[in-house]
């Protein structure tokens, strides 16, 4: 009998990590920095997410300087970024309150970009959600 119990639950505990991948992959990153590290940082990681987990939705939100990243004059990765955009599972907001405070146009990132009126509040939104949240840092 103890080896039935044994094997019954080893069998049901063998099985919750794929149990767990049939969960939504969903994170949002968190990108404050204009900093190059940075920039490539979430890249790798969206493709690196990708490439694992072809369903995996991502969104980028930034603010502060974060939005540099998706300005074609500034950003450090703009090939990764341009390739990026190409997969319906990513999105990149730029807070619209960054861009007041910056002086920046909604015409000067990307076309693919979308605002939203506060990048925290996106932030919270999506953590409220259920999906993972990741600071950019390097």
């Amino acid at each position: 009998m103890k080896h039935i119990l044994w094997v019954l639950w080893f069998s049901v505990t063998a099985l919750g990590p794929v149990h767990a991948q049939d969960k939504p992959y969903r994170v949002v990153f968190d990108l404050t920095s204009r900093d190059s590290l940075d920039q490539k940082a979430v890249m790798r990681w969206i493709r690196e997410v990708s490439s694992v987990s072809p369903k995996a939705e991502m969104e980028v939100v930034m603010y502060a300087k974060g939005f540099e990243l998706v300005m074609p004059e500034k950003s450090t990765v703009l090939a990764d970024v341009n390739a990026a955009v190409k997969n319906p599972n990513v999105t990149f907001k730029v807070c619209e309150i960054a861009l007041k405070n910056n002086k920046t146009d909604k015409n000067q990132l990307l076309k693919e970009v979308q605002t939203v009126p506060d990048g925290i509040y996106e932030l919270v939104s999506k953590q409220q959600q259920g999906w993972g949240y990741i600071k950019v840092v390097h």
